[in-house]
Protein backbone atom coordinates (compact mmCIF):
# COMPACT_ATOMS: atom_id res chain seq x y z
CA UNK A 1 0.00 0.00 0.00
CA UNK A 2 2.83 2.06 0.77
CA UNK A 3 4.19 1.99 -2.61
CA UNK A 4 0.98 2.20 -4.02
CA UNK A 5 0.86 5.82 -1.89
CA UNK A 6 4.08 6.62 -3.11
CA UNK A 7 2.75 5.56 -7.24
CA UNK A 8 -0.33 8.10 -6.48
CA UNK A 9 1.64 11.28 -5.31
CA UNK A 10 4.28 10.81 -7.89
CA UNK A 11 1.79 10.97 -10.63
CA UNK A 12 -0.34 13.52 -9.14
CA UNK A 13 2.71 15.86 -8.94
CA UNK A 14 3.81 14.94 -12.57
CA UNK A 15 0.06 16.02 -13.78
CA UNK A 16 0.21 19.36 -10.99
CA UNK A 17 3.75 20.09 -12.86
CA UNK A 18 2.24 19.62 -16.20
CA UNK A 19 -0.76 21.67 -15.47
CA UNK A 20 2.06 24.94 -14.58
CA UNK A 21 3.88 23.96 -17.54
CA UNK A 22 1.13 24.00 -20.20
CA UNK A 23 0.28 27.75 -19.99
CA UNK A 24 4.18 28.42 -20.44
CA UNK A 25 4.77 26.71 -23.45
CA UNK A 26 1.42 27.37 -24.80
CA UNK A 27 2.70 31.35 -24.50
CA UNK A 28 5.86 30.22 -25.69
CA UNK A 29 4.58 28.60 -28.92
CA UNK A 30 2.11 31.45 -29.60
CA UNK A 31 -1.80 31.96 -28.68
CA UNK A 32 -2.83 31.44 -32.47
CA UNK A 33 -2.96 27.73 -31.09
CA UNK A 34 -6.35 28.67 -29.65
CA UNK A 35 -6.71 31.94 -31.69
CA UNK A 36 -5.94 31.51 -35.19
CA UNK A 37 -4.14 34.61 -36.53
CA UNK A 38 -6.00 35.19 -39.90
CA UNK A 39 -5.87 37.79 -42.31
CA UNK A 40 -3.36 40.64 -42.58
CA UNK A 41 -1.56 39.56 -39.88
CA UNK A 42 -1.51 36.12 -40.61
CA UNK A 43 2.45 35.69 -40.73
CA UNK A 44 3.21 37.61 -37.21
CA UNK A 45 4.40 35.87 -34.16
CA UNK A 46 2.54 36.19 -30.94
CA UNK A 47 5.26 38.31 -29.11
CA UNK A 48 4.82 40.66 -32.24
CA UNK A 49 1.82 42.54 -30.42
CA UNK A 50 1.76 40.48 -27.51
CA UNK A 51 5.23 41.97 -25.91
CA UNK A 52 5.37 43.03 -22.03
CA UNK A 53 5.65 46.51 -24.04
CA UNK A 54 2.50 46.46 -25.75
CA UNK A 55 0.17 46.79 -22.96
CA UNK A 56 -1.86 49.59 -23.52
CA UNK A 57 -4.69 48.10 -25.44
CA UNK A 58 -5.74 47.63 -29.17
CA UNK A 59 -4.96 51.28 -30.36
CA UNK A 60 -1.90 51.77 -28.96
CA UNK A 61 -0.67 48.76 -30.71
CA UNK A 62 -1.95 49.22 -33.57
CA UNK A 63 0.01 52.47 -33.45
CA UNK A 64 3.23 51.08 -32.84
CA UNK A 65 3.67 49.64 -35.78
CA UNK A 66 0.67 51.95 -37.90
CA UNK A 67 2.01 55.18 -36.90
CA UNK A 68 1.43 57.18 -39.92
CA UNK A 69 -2.32 55.84 -39.75
CA UNK A 70 -2.95 57.04 -36.42
CA UNK A 71 -4.07 60.63 -37.74
CA UNK A 72 -7.49 58.64 -38.86
CA UNK A 73 -8.38 58.59 -35.00
CA UNK A 74 -8.56 61.91 -35.23
CA UNK A 75 -10.29 63.19 -38.05
CA UNK A 76 -14.11 63.38 -38.88
CA UNK A 77 -14.98 59.86 -38.97
CA UNK A 78 -14.00 59.57 -35.55
CA UNK A 79 -14.49 62.99 -34.07
CA UNK A 80 -17.74 64.32 -36.48
CA UNK A 81 -17.17 66.95 -34.79
CA UNK A 82 -19.82 68.96 -38.03
CA UNK A 83 -22.37 66.46 -36.74
CA UNK A 84 -22.24 67.12 -33.24
CA UNK A 85 -22.32 70.53 -33.45
CA UNK A 86 -25.45 70.33 -36.30
CA UNK A 87 -27.43 68.18 -33.62
CA UNK A 88 -26.45 70.61 -30.76
CA UNK A 89 -27.44 73.65 -32.67
CA UNK A 90 -30.85 71.94 -33.77
CA UNK A 91 -31.66 69.77 -31.29
CA UNK A 92 -29.74 70.36 -27.54
CA UNK A 93 -32.66 73.08 -26.50
CA UNK A 94 -35.59 70.36 -26.91
CA UNK A 95 -33.14 67.05 -25.78
CA UNK A 96 -29.57 67.51 -24.81
CA UNK A 97 -28.59 63.68 -25.86
CA UNK A 98 -29.99 64.09 -28.86
CA UNK A 99 -26.88 63.48 -31.16
CA UNK A 100 -26.20 60.33 -28.46
CA UNK A 101 -29.70 58.94 -28.97
CA UNK A 102 -29.57 59.26 -32.97
CA UNK A 103 -26.21 60.16 -34.00
CA UNK A 104 -23.60 57.98 -32.39
CA UNK A 105 -23.91 55.05 -33.79
CA UNK A 106 -21.59 55.59 -37.09
CA UNK A 107 -19.02 56.75 -35.30
CA UNK A 108 -14.85 55.33 -35.01
CA UNK A 109 -12.76 54.72 -32.00
CA UNK A 110 -11.19 52.02 -32.65
CA UNK A 111 -8.69 50.21 -35.93
CA UNK A 112 -11.24 47.21 -35.50
CA UNK A 113 -14.32 48.90 -36.10
CA UNK A 114 -13.01 49.74 -39.93
CA UNK A 115 -10.61 46.06 -40.07
CA UNK A 116 -13.65 44.01 -39.02
CA UNK A 117 -12.89 40.41 -37.43
CA UNK A 118 -10.82 41.51 -34.44
CA UNK A 119 -7.31 41.79 -33.08
CA UNK A 120 -6.58 37.96 -34.88
CA UNK A 121 -8.46 38.59 -37.77
CA UNK A 122 -7.63 42.01 -39.42
CA UNK A 123 -8.64 42.81 -42.74
CA UNK A 124 -8.29 45.54 -45.02
CA UNK A 125 -12.12 46.99 -45.10
CA UNK A 126 -14.81 45.43 -47.45
CA UNK A 127 -17.17 47.38 -49.33
CA UNK A 128 -19.71 46.09 -46.64
CA UNK A 129 -17.61 47.55 -43.87
CA UNK A 130 -17.40 51.24 -45.27
CA UNK A 131 -21.56 50.47 -45.55
CA UNK A 132 -22.09 49.73 -42.47
CA UNK A 133 -21.74 53.61 -41.70
CA UNK A 134 -22.07 55.03 -45.40
CA UNK A 135 -25.65 54.26 -45.98
CA UNK A 136 -28.68 55.19 -45.92
CA UNK A 137 -29.14 59.31 -46.80
CA UNK A 138 -25.17 58.99 -46.06
CA UNK A 139 -22.94 59.31 -49.42
CA UNK A 140 -21.71 55.64 -49.94
CA UNK A 141 -24.75 53.35 -50.46
CA UNK A 142 -25.08 55.69 -53.71
CA UNK A 143 -21.74 54.30 -55.21
CA UNK A 144 -23.44 51.07 -55.96
CA UNK A 145 -26.68 52.09 -56.64
CA UNK A 146 -28.70 52.61 -53.44
CA UNK A 147 -31.06 54.83 -52.35
CA UNK A 148 -32.43 55.13 -49.45
CA UNK A 149 -36.38 54.04 -49.49
CA UNK A 150 -39.52 56.08 -48.13
CA UNK A 151 -39.71 55.56 -44.22
CA UNK A 152 -43.08 54.04 -44.51
CA UNK A 153 -43.73 50.36 -43.57
CA UNK A 154 -46.10 49.75 -46.90
CA UNK A 155 -42.01 50.93 -49.14
CA UNK A 156 -39.79 48.33 -46.82
CA UNK A 157 -39.50 46.03 -49.36
CA UNK A 158 -36.80 45.31 -52.36
CA UNK A 159 -32.97 44.98 -51.77
CA UNK A 160 -31.80 44.79 -48.35
CA UNK A 161 -28.43 46.02 -47.19
CA UNK A 162 -27.58 45.97 -43.05
CA UNK A 163 -31.34 46.02 -42.35
CA UNK A 164 -31.95 48.76 -44.47
CA UNK A 165 -34.53 49.08 -47.79
CA UNK A 166 -33.00 50.46 -50.95
CA UNK A 167 -34.43 51.72 -54.22
CA UNK A 168 -32.15 50.69 -57.26
CA UNK A 169 -30.80 53.59 -59.05
CA UNK A 170 -27.64 53.33 -61.58
CA UNK A 171 -24.05 52.70 -59.50
CA UNK A 172 -21.03 55.32 -60.18
CA UNK A 173 -19.29 54.56 -63.23
CA UNK A 174 -16.37 53.89 -61.25
CA UNK A 175 -18.58 50.87 -59.29
CA UNK A 176 -19.19 49.32 -62.60
CA UNK A 177 -15.34 48.93 -63.44
CA UNK A 178 -14.90 47.33 -60.09
CA UNK A 179 -13.07 50.23 -58.28
CA UNK A 180 -13.73 49.67 -54.26
CA UNK A 181 -13.90 52.55 -51.67
CA UNK A 182 -9.90 52.67 -51.12
CA UNK A 183 -8.98 53.02 -54.64
CA UNK A 184 -9.64 56.32 -53.88
CA UNK A 185 -10.04 57.14 -50.26
CA UNK A 186 -6.59 55.59 -49.29
CA UNK A 187 -5.48 55.27 -45.47
CA UNK A 188 -2.76 58.23 -46.15
CA UNK A 189 -5.82 60.22 -47.45
CA UNK A 190 -7.75 59.55 -44.33
CA UNK A 191 -4.66 59.87 -41.77
CA UNK A 192 -4.56 63.13 -43.62
CA UNK A 193 -8.02 64.66 -43.28
CA UNK A 194 -8.04 64.18 -47.29
CA UNK A 195 -11.11 63.24 -48.87
CA UNK A 196 -8.37 61.16 -51.31
CA UNK A 197 -8.50 61.29 -55.38
CA UNK A 198 -9.81 64.19 -57.11
CA UNK A 199 -11.17 63.52 -60.61
CA UNK A 200 -8.22 65.45 -62.35
CA UNK A 201 -5.99 63.46 -60.25
CA UNK A 202 -6.64 60.38 -63.05
CA UNK A 203 -9.06 62.46 -65.68
CA UNK A 204 -8.29 65.06 -68.07
CA UNK A 205 -10.83 67.44 -69.67
CA UNK A 206 -11.67 66.16 -73.02
CA UNK A 207 -11.99 69.65 -75.77
CA UNK A 208 -13.95 67.06 -78.07
CA UNK A 209 -16.75 67.51 -75.37
CA UNK A 210 -18.42 69.97 -76.16
CA UNK A 211 -18.62 71.37 -72.24
CA UNK A 212 -15.31 71.26 -71.94
CA UNK A 213 -14.36 73.82 -73.84
CA UNK A 214 -16.50 76.37 -71.90
CA UNK A 215 -13.84 78.31 -70.05
CA UNK A 216 -16.20 79.03 -66.91
CA UNK A 217 -17.17 75.42 -66.70
CA UNK A 218 -13.85 74.63 -66.18
CA UNK A 219 -12.51 77.52 -64.08
CA UNK A 220 -15.85 77.85 -61.89
CA UNK A 221 -17.56 74.13 -61.69
CA UNK A 222 -16.81 71.19 -59.92
CA UNK A 223 -16.66 68.24 -62.50
CA UNK A 224 -19.66 66.29 -60.62
CA UNK A 225 -21.80 69.41 -60.90
CA UNK A 226 -22.30 68.10 -64.40
CA UNK A 227 -21.32 64.38 -64.16
CA UNK A 228 -23.46 63.29 -60.96
CA UNK A 229 -26.41 61.55 -62.38
CA UNK A 230 -28.77 61.46 -59.54
CA UNK A 231 -28.75 62.44 -55.48
CA UNK A 232 -30.45 60.89 -52.53
CA UNK A 233 -32.18 64.21 -51.09
CA UNK A 234 -34.60 64.20 -48.75
CA UNK A 235 -36.89 67.27 -47.89
CA UNK A 236 -38.73 67.71 -44.64
CA UNK A 237 -37.17 65.52 -41.98
CA UNK A 238 -39.29 64.91 -38.99
CA UNK A 239 -37.67 63.40 -35.96
CA UNK A 240 -41.04 62.54 -33.59
CA UNK A 241 -39.91 61.86 -30.03
CA UNK A 242 -42.40 59.40 -29.06
CA UNK A 243 -40.89 57.43 -26.23
CA UNK A 244 -43.23 55.05 -24.67
CA UNK A 245 -46.18 56.64 -25.91
CA UNK A 246 -48.97 54.32 -27.41
CA UNK A 247 -49.93 56.60 -30.30
CA UNK A 248 -46.44 56.60 -31.58
CA UNK A 249 -47.62 52.80 -33.17
CA UNK A 250 -49.95 55.11 -35.30
CA UNK A 251 -47.23 56.65 -37.26
CA UNK A 252 -46.60 53.61 -39.10
CA UNK A 253 -43.28 54.11 -40.01
CA UNK A 254 -39.71 52.11 -39.60
CA UNK A 255 -38.35 52.26 -35.81
CA UNK A 256 -35.17 51.73 -34.75
CA UNK A 257 -34.76 49.07 -32.01
CA UNK A 258 -34.92 50.67 -28.50
CA UNK A 259 -35.67 54.36 -29.81
CA UNK A 260 -37.79 56.77 -28.54
CA UNK A 261 -37.78 58.96 -31.45
CA UNK A 262 -39.48 58.08 -34.88
CA UNK A 263 -38.49 59.84 -37.74
CA UNK A 264 -39.97 60.39 -41.66
CA UNK A 265 -39.43 62.45 -44.74
CA UNK A 266 -42.07 64.81 -46.27
CA UNK A 267 -40.27 64.57 -49.54
CA UNK A 268 -37.64 61.77 -51.13
CA UNK A 269 -35.93 62.54 -54.39
CA UNK A 270 -33.50 60.76 -56.39
CA UNK A 271 -32.88 63.02 -59.52
CA UNK A 272 -30.09 65.28 -60.28
CA UNK A 273 -29.40 67.23 -57.05
CA UNK A 274 -29.68 71.46 -56.63
CA UNK A 275 -26.58 73.32 -57.22
CA UNK A 276 -24.26 76.10 -55.09
CA UNK A 277 -20.99 77.23 -54.29
CA UNK A 278 -18.98 75.54 -51.82
CA UNK A 279 -15.96 76.62 -49.63
CA UNK A 280 -13.44 76.49 -52.91
CA UNK A 281 -15.55 78.64 -54.32
CA UNK A 282 -16.76 76.31 -57.28
CA UNK A 283 -20.71 75.27 -58.13
CA UNK A 284 -21.17 71.71 -56.22
CA UNK A 285 -24.00 69.99 -55.66
CA UNK A 286 -26.03 70.56 -52.24
CA UNK A 287 -28.80 68.65 -50.70
CA UNK A 288 -30.37 69.56 -47.29
CA UNK A 289 -28.41 68.28 -44.48
CA UNK A 290 -31.24 68.80 -42.59
CA UNK A 291 -34.74 70.64 -43.16
CA UNK A 292 -35.21 69.16 -39.31
CA UNK A 293 -38.47 69.21 -38.20
CA UNK A 294 -39.23 68.08 -34.04
CA UNK A 295 -42.05 67.17 -32.50
CA UNK A 296 -41.99 65.88 -28.19
CA UNK A 297 -45.20 63.90 -28.71
CA UNK A 298 -44.71 62.33 -24.84
CA UNK A 299 -47.35 62.35 -22.64
CA UNK A 300 -48.21 65.80 -21.75
CA UNK A 301 -45.46 67.58 -24.02
CA UNK A 302 -47.45 69.66 -26.77
CA UNK A 303 -44.31 70.01 -29.20
CA UNK A 304 -45.42 69.87 -32.98
CA UNK A 305 -43.44 70.30 -35.83
CA UNK A 306 -41.33 72.62 -34.67
CA UNK A 307 -38.53 74.24 -37.46
CA UNK A 308 -35.23 73.44 -35.79
CA UNK A 309 -33.01 73.88 -38.63
CA UNK A 310 -33.02 74.30 -42.82
CA UNK A 311 -29.62 73.57 -43.25
CA UNK A 312 -28.07 72.71 -46.35
CA UNK A 313 -24.59 71.27 -47.59
CA UNK A 314 -22.16 70.99 -50.45
CA UNK A 315 -21.10 67.70 -51.36
CA UNK A 316 -20.01 64.92 -53.30
CA UNK A 317 -22.37 62.21 -54.84
CA UNK A 318 -21.01 59.11 -55.72
CA UNK A 319 -22.84 58.41 -58.65
CA UNK A 320 -20.62 59.78 -61.44
CA UNK A 321 -22.03 58.76 -64.98
CA UNK A 322 -19.81 59.84 -68.53
CA UNK A 323 -22.89 61.77 -69.34
CA UNK A 324 -24.49 64.97 -68.56
CA UNK A 325 -27.42 66.98 -67.76
CA UNK A 326 -28.57 68.97 -71.09
CA UNK A 327 -27.70 73.23 -70.66
CA UNK A 328 -31.45 74.03 -69.88
CA UNK A 329 -31.41 71.28 -66.69
CA UNK A 330 -28.63 74.36 -65.31
CA UNK A 331 -29.13 77.72 -67.20
CA UNK A 332 -33.22 77.54 -67.15
CA UNK A 333 -33.73 76.33 -64.12
CA UNK A 334 -34.37 78.73 -61.05
CA UNK A 335 -35.56 76.06 -59.05
CA UNK A 336 -32.23 74.25 -59.22
CA UNK A 337 -30.19 77.12 -57.52
CA UNK A 338 -32.93 77.66 -55.17
CA UNK A 339 -34.62 80.56 -56.75
CA UNK A 340 -37.63 78.96 -57.42
CA UNK A 341 -40.62 81.03 -58.31
CA UNK A 342 -43.86 81.60 -56.16
CA UNK A 343 -46.17 80.98 -58.98
CA UNK A 344 -44.26 77.65 -60.25
CA UNK A 345 -44.31 75.78 -56.38
CA UNK A 346 -45.88 72.47 -56.78
CA UNK A 347 -44.85 71.54 -52.94
CA UNK A 348 -46.40 74.27 -50.35
CA UNK A 349 -44.64 72.95 -47.14
CA UNK A 350 -46.24 76.23 -44.89
CA UNK A 351 -49.32 75.31 -46.02
CA UNK A 352 -48.88 72.26 -44.07
CA UNK A 353 -48.24 74.07 -41.07
CA UNK A 354 -43.83 73.68 -42.02
CA UNK A 355 -42.85 76.91 -42.42
CA UNK A 356 -41.19 77.39 -44.93
CA UNK A 357 -43.04 78.56 -48.07
CA UNK A 358 -40.74 76.38 -50.31
CA UNK A 359 -37.68 73.53 -49.95
CA UNK A 360 -36.68 75.18 -53.02
CA UNK A 361 -36.38 78.89 -52.11
CA UNK A 362 -32.98 79.87 -50.20
CA UNK A 363 -34.73 82.29 -47.86
CA UNK A 364 -34.66 81.08 -44.47
CA UNK A 365 -32.46 78.66 -45.28
CA UNK A 366 -28.52 78.41 -44.57
CA UNK A 367 -25.28 76.68 -46.59
CA UNK A 368 -23.19 75.26 -43.91
CA UNK A 369 -19.86 75.29 -46.30
CA UNK A 370 -20.72 77.56 -49.12
CA UNK A 371 -23.49 79.87 -49.91
CA UNK A 372 -26.53 80.02 -51.98
CA UNK A 373 -26.88 81.52 -55.21
CA UNK A 374 -28.11 84.94 -56.11
CA UNK A 375 -30.43 85.71 -58.38
CA UNK A 376 -28.18 88.22 -60.39
CA UNK A 377 -25.77 85.05 -59.99
CA UNK A 378 -28.28 83.19 -61.56
CA UNK A 379 -29.49 85.98 -64.30
CA UNK A 380 -26.20 86.16 -65.59
CA UNK A 381 -25.92 82.32 -65.98
CA UNK A 382 -28.80 82.65 -67.73
CA UNK A 383 -28.33 85.14 -70.64
CA UNK A 384 -28.44 83.59 -73.68
CA UNK A 385 -24.90 84.98 -75.05
CA UNK A 386 -23.85 83.86 -79.01
CA UNK A 387 -21.02 80.94 -77.45
CA UNK A 388 -24.14 79.44 -75.47
CA UNK A 389 -26.61 79.26 -78.88
CA UNK A 390 -23.81 78.04 -80.52
CA UNK A 391 -22.78 75.19 -78.18
CA UNK A 392 -26.61 74.28 -77.17
CA UNK A 393 -27.42 73.48 -81.46
CA UNK A 394 -23.91 71.99 -81.42
CA UNK A 395 -25.00 69.57 -78.16
CA UNK A 396 -28.83 68.91 -79.77
CA UNK A 397 -27.00 67.99 -83.05
CA UNK A 398 -25.02 65.76 -81.38
CA UNK A 399 -27.36 63.97 -79.51
CA UNK A 400 -30.06 63.61 -82.27
CA UNK A 401 -26.98 62.47 -84.52
CA UNK A 402 -26.66 59.59 -81.16
CA UNK A 403 -30.10 58.12 -81.98
CA UNK A 404 -30.03 58.43 -85.33
CA UNK A 405 -27.43 55.86 -85.25
CA UNK A 406 -28.53 54.18 -82.68
CA UNK A 407 -31.62 53.37 -84.51
CA UNK A 408 -29.78 51.56 -87.26
CA UNK A 409 -30.79 48.40 -87.95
Amino acid sequence: MAVNGQIQVFWLAVVLLLLMVGPVRAAESGVNQQLPVRGAHAGLACADCHSGENQGGQISVCIDCHADQQGVLHEAMAHRRSEQAFAAAAFDKYDPQFFEKNCSSCHVIGCSDCHSGGAHATARPSREDCHRCHRGYFVGADYWGLAPREDSQRYQRGIDVDGEKYLKMRPDVHAEAGLDCGDCHSMASLAAGSPGKGCRDCHQPDSRIIEHRIAAHLERLECYACHAAWGAQEYGSFFLRVADNPMGDIFQVRREPGSEYLRSAYLKRQDAPPLGWNAAGRVSPIRPQFIAYYSDLRVGSKLENVLAAAQWKAYVPHTIRRGTVACDACHDDPRRFLLEAAERRIYLPDKDGMTLPSFWDSEGQTLSNGRFFTPEEFARLSRRSPEYVRSYIEKWKNLVKHVDTSSER
